[in-house]
């Protein structure tokens, strides 16, 4: 059962973010949830993953406080180890309040952890606009050296991952955080060659 101190929802100015999971299929050396419970005075370490139905009753309590510009999936974990939640509770946000833009933030790796589904399509079908895919890797030894997937191919199926959501029409943004070891203008030329977005994000601003 989920600690009262846990927070599934949050706000940074006026995105309202939901914080689903956190299991990740990376280990980005970086990342500070390796260091800290939570940003910005929320507990985002969770003793255990919420059901759609908590993050839809938690979602009620709070969607209706503001005026948020948008719903974001994007915790201290990778939201498409939890389809069926992002997806459910997207159906509900698209249903209920569909002014309201949904985007996921992802490590794109959703293709290994769903295998043998239609991702990109069930993301399109449940109401999704957005998608930030971070790319912290300008190569697949750069990346595997940032980030230590746990999949070996992981940096292909991003690849494979991004050119899917442009072909369904989705509206893509790659970014990468500001690194060394990272050649961000081959990333930005990446992004520019499959007509993404690209955001460079500073270090200590890597969760949004």
């Amino acid at each position: 059962m989920l600690k009262k101190n846990e927070d599934i929802i949050y706000w940074i100015g006026d995105s309202l973010y939901l914080n689903i999971t956190n299991r990740c299929s990376n280990k980005c050396y970086f990342c500070f949830r390796h260091f800290w419970d939570g940003i910005a005075g929320f507990r985002l370490k969770l003793s255990e993953d919420p059901d759609a139905e908590k993050v839809i009753e938690e979602l009620k309590e709070h969607i209706s406080k503001r005026r948020w510009r948008e719903v974001v999936f994007c915790g201290f974990g990778e939201p498409t180890f939890r389809l069926d939640c992002l997806l459910k509770v997207t159906r509900w946000v698209k249903r209920y309040y569909p002014f309201l833009k949904v985007r996921l933030n992802t490590n794109g790796q959703a293709l290994l952890l769903n295998p043998g589904r239609d991702v990109v399509g069930e993301l399109k079908a449940a109401g999704i606009d957005s998608v930030s895919v971070s790319l912290n890797g300008h190569d697949e030894e750069t990346y595997n050296k940032v980030c230590r997937p746990e999949f070996k191919e992981a940096y292909r199926s991003v690849i494979k991952f991004i050119h899917e959501l442009k072909n369904a029409d989705i509206d893509v943004e790659i970014t990468a955080v500001n690194l060394p070891e990272i050649n961000v203008s081959r990333i930005q030329d990446f992004a520019n060659k499959v007509g993404a977005k690209f955001r460079l994000r500073e270090l200590l601003l890597v969760i949004y």
